[in-house]
């Protein structure tokens, strides 16, 4: 059996000129992660990442901590959902039949509990739409990318190895749900609870995968009473 451990990255600087960057905090909550998996004896054999700079800086602040050397690929595959290019040209049409969206517009870039609204507004008309929309990445392209990813992991990697995917909240949302066989309309029920540095972990053999738990931050928890520091977030 192996082990398969999709982490999500730390708490990125939303409401910065550049959301994709680890903030203070994140880059704290992916270093004590790093110490956590050493301190327990969880040696990764092989470790992943998206592309985008949140995902690479917490795999590579994980990695630091490691015992020895850990190669660290990069794959698009496990990059985050692309909300920037739904919001931009699916959320305007949306808003013409929702006025409420547009309301919700106003105070959302300020606001994350307000933006997160308007991405599972996107998000979900976005896996439910029966045609794919012109500029927008389709939910099949990209489902099937993060699947793909998967399986080529499984592959590569082979038996009795203990992987890390460093990746974004909608990646493991949707690795989850596709692995559980679970409907695109109810993928967004993974999406939303996925908290930063959180582990969702699966067990595979040969082709087979399934999951054996899903967004654990109790260690964050635990860290955050030790230390006196409030490290569970979600953004």
């Amino acid at each position: 059996m192996a082990t398969i451990m999709m982490i999500r990255h730390g708490q990125a600087s939303f409401g910065t000129d550049n959301y994709d960057q680890l903030s203070t905090l994140g880059q704290r909550q992916a270093d004590l992660m790093g110490e956590y998996f050493r301190d327990t004896g969880v040696v990764f054999d092989a470790a992943y990442s998206g592309q985008l700079s949140r995902q690479r800086e917490t795999c590579q602040r994980v990695l630091a901590s490691q015992p020895n050397a850990v190669e660290h690929s990069i794959d698009p595959r496990f990059d985050e959902v692309r909300n920037d290019e739904q919001v931009e040209i699916l959320f305007p049409v949306l808003a013409e039949s929702e006025p409420r969206l547009s309301r919700l517009m106003e105070s959302a870039m300020q606001d994350s509990k307000q933006y997160q609204k308007i991405i599972e507004a996107v998000f979900t008309n976005w896996v439910t739409r029966a045609e794919s929309y012109p500029g927008i990445q389709s939910w099949q392209e990209y489902s099937e990318g993060v699947m793909s990813g998967l399986y080529d992991v499984m592959r590569n990697q082979g038996s009795g190895k203990t992987v890390g995917i460093f990746t974004s909240g909608g990646t493991i949302a949707t690795a989850t749900a596709l692995v559980l066989g679970v409907g695109a309309d109810l993928v967004y029920r993974f999406y939303e609870p996925v908290i930063n540095c959180s582990i969702t972990q699966f067990f595979y053999s040969g082709d087979k995968i399934s999951l054996s738990h899903f967004n654990d931050h109790s260690i964050l928890h635990k860290l955050s009473a030790n230390l006196g520091e409030r490290l569970v977030t979600y953004r």
